[in-house]
């Protein structure tokens, strides 16, 4: 059997992969992020939390990855490859979004460690200073940073006959090897998100001590366990993949190298794979560790939800409901939303 023909095996192989696992979890990240977008902004006692805020705006950035990824998918599928070494346009904006939810997934997952450290410090002056005016304040001002840092790197890529889509650019080569994905996008969010994790946990490991409302201790215990679970996966899914893209960005493999270009296309698409899994497992680690937030998703699904679709559907039935049904509902609702 010829190299050549072994060469294409993998690739086809690396496509197939791709295409299947893609498939896969896109429909798990849609379905896990939707529904932390339910419970995180239909249950009261989320809406004024800053945690729950940070959750929120992952999940957003989690869906705009997802979709980045499976038209990437996709494309491959269809074409063989996911057309940014053909288009120019088509490469910047690829890589300036992927950087875009990259960088605002990553960070946020920081904001809520760091926020969840002081929320739960047993210094009141600590506690105090964080506030969901300013998390939304610093929040907006990163996610500024992050659109003009991705715009300006993102634009550095170009497209080359053999290479493909590559940064094309010295400075930006330099910049990507030693400082974005070493310390920007791997170890300062790893060290922040762990550290500050870690802490929190602490913390609210005595929280029993302090003069707090019960309810407020129960969700200041059960926003912790989540956030460590959390970085916990994210420190582990993205380790793999910093480690081989910093490898990649300093030595390209030319397409000239049938068997060893096959071979790395094969081993981005496995880490790749499990990449992207950080994009989809926040729902279903809080689903897995949290007691709590499993109450809380039936509420939402069952009491809120499912009661809406059903009076949306007598609507269209036209049957009459009156108007102040809901009064004794809606209490018997926020009574259950402080289990």
């Amino acid at each position: 059997m010829s190299s050549s023909s072994v060469s294409d095996g993998i690739l086809n192989f690396a496509t197939q992969y791709s295409l299947y696992t893609g498939c896969v979890i896109f429909s798990f990240g849609v379905i896990g992020n939707v529904l932390n977008l339910l419970v995180f902004t239909q249950l009261k006692q989320f809406r004024t939390n800053r945690c729950a805020f940070y959750i929120t705006i992952e999940s957003i950035s989690n869906l705009f990855y997802q979709f980045l990824t499976i038209s990437l998918t996709i494309l491959t599928s269809i074409s063989g490859d996911d057309a940014t070494g053909r288009f120019f346009i088509w490469c910047k904006f690829k890589n300036i979004l992927a950087q875009i939810c990259g960088l605002t997934t990553l960070y946020i997952i920081c904001f809520s460690a760091v926020d969840q450290f002081f929320s739960t410090n047993h210094r009141f002056r600590l506690r105090q200073m964080c506030t969901l005016k300013l998390g939304r304040y610093f929040a907006f001002i990163f996610i500024c940073f992050v659109i003009i840092h991705s715009i300006a790197l993102g634009s550095s890529y170009n497209v080359q006959p053999i290479l493909g889509c590559v940064l094309t650019n010295y400075i930006a080569v330099q910049y990507s090897t030693y400082f974005f994905y070493p310390i920007l996008v791997g170890l300062l969010p790893v060290v922040i998100a762990s550290s500050f994790s870690m802490l929190a946990y602490r913390n609210v490991r005595r929280i029993v001590r302090r003069q707090l409302p019960i309810v407020r201790r129960k969700l200041d215990k059960q926003i912790t366990a989540m956030v460590l679970m959390r970085v916990i996966a994210f420190v582990f899914l993205i380790l793999p993949f910093i480690t081989y893209r910093i490898y990649t960005i300093s030595f390209p493999i030319p397409r000239s190298m049938p068997m060893a270009y096959a071979i790395g296309k094969l081993i981005q698409a496995i880490l790749t794979s499990i990449y992207i899994i950080n994009y989809v497992v926040n729902f279903y680690l809080f689903l897995i560790f949290s007691p709590r937030f499993r109450r809380q998703v039936k509420l939402v699904l069952v009491k809120k939800c499912w009661q809406r679709w059903k009076y949306w559907c007598c609507s269209i039935n036209n049957q009459i409901e009156p108007d102040n049904i809901p009064e004794t509902r809606n209490s018997q609702i926020e009574s259950e939303e402080n289990i």
